[in-house]
């Protein structure tokens, strides 16, 4: 799918993580369709490829030439594939980016399976991603990472995933050196696709280059 570009409004691009696929970022689209964006959302073999490969099946994707800005939000290992792109690309347009659930410092539970013989079950996601090598992010790149705190999933049934995490990630696993902005939210790691508030918090960085730390306001 080409990214599209609605009069007005600034052109977001929507990552999936690992296992999933572009379904499950629908309505996360329809969310940021409704903030005023124009999202479309990239789909990438998240087990048969690596991260890397991703990163460079994405640049040619994107249109030549391409908007003035683009923006990406992306969940879990597609924040992975965004830290390859912006790592080796040269001359992409200005645009914010947002994380959700990403293991920036590397993945507790892709560790522990991988110690465990289960590392074919992550596929090439396990090589410069979850454990691998991962380029640092850019200078000049806002990032907005965003976590979740509800522990519901994978992590719940291995031990020794770090407390606060979302059930698959923990909350520190989330922090990346060059950060714009972090915040915590409560969510599982799953569920913060499917969160209106996560949306509008997408929204507020993409516009501001900072989160709604106080929604009330």
């Amino acid at each position: 799918m080409p990214v599209a570009v609605l009069k007005g409004a600034e052109p977001v691009i929507l990552l999936h993580g690992l296992y999933f696929g572009a379904r499950w970022l629908r309505f996360l689209a329809g969310q940021l369709l409704r903030q005023g964006f124009s999202p479309t959302i990239y789909s990438y073999p998240s087990v048969r490829g690596t991260p890397a490969q991703a990163a460079v099946a994405l640049l040619q994707w994107l249109p030549d030439p391409m908007p003035e800005r683009v923006h990406f939000v992306a969940h879990s290992l597609g924040g992975l594939v965004l830290r390859h792109l912006f790592g080796t690309a040269q001359g992409l347009p200005f645009g914010r980016a947002v994380t959700l659930g990403t293991p920036h410092r590397g993945s507790h539970v892709a560790g522990w399976m991988a110690g465990h013989g289960l590392g074919a079950l992550l596929g090439g996601a396990n090589r410069t991603g979850l454990t691998g090598p991962v380029p640092e992010w850019p200078e000049g790149r806002e990032l907005g990472s965003l976590a979740g705190s509800v522990s519901l999933g994978l992590g719940r049934l291995l031990p020794g995933l770090p407390e606060p995490n979302d059930g698959t990630v923990a909350v520190a696993e989330t922090r990346i050196r060059g950060m714009s902005d972090h915040i915590i939210l409560p969510v599982t790691h799953t569920g913060m696709l499917f969160s209106r508030e996560v949306a509008a918090q997408c929204a507020a960085f993409l516009t501001g280059a900072r989160f709604r730390h106080d929604p009330a306001k």
